[in-house]
């Protein structure tokens, strides 16, 4: 009987363990690719609910700005672009509940 109460607190550790490591958010195109300021975008991915993400930014790789989230769900995040720097930005979001800012490998052409 010890064994079996062992195990079962193993199993329950594990799930606990599971649980805790949220998946990580993954963009893996953009709709248009290419817009201007007040223009949508629509990123599609996975895991890309707010429980994942907590922010989405352009970023040049030394500026972050921070897009205005219209809608989120798990599979798709529609932003408008910001009034940014034209050219050819890369999408980054910040991981939720942690201080991280991930670089994806998505990018947005802004034009003027």
């Amino acid at each position: 009987m010890m064994r079996l109460s062992v195990a079962v607190g193993l199993l329950l550790a594990a799930a606990f363990a599971v649980q805790a490591q949220q998946a990580m958010p993954r963009m893996t195109s953009a709709e248009p690719t290419s817009g201007k300021t007040g223009d949508v975008i629509v990123v599609s991915g996975e895991n890309l609910t707010k429980t994942s993400v907590a922010k989405v930014f352009l970023t040049d790789g030394t500026n972050d700005t921070p897009v205005d989230i219209v809608e989120q769900n798990d599979s798709s995040i529609k932003f408008k672009i910001p009034k940014v720097k034209p050219g050819r930005l890369a999408l980054a979001v910040l991981i939720a509940g942690k201080p991280q800012i991930i670089e994806m490998p998505v990018k947005v052409t802004v034009e003027e």
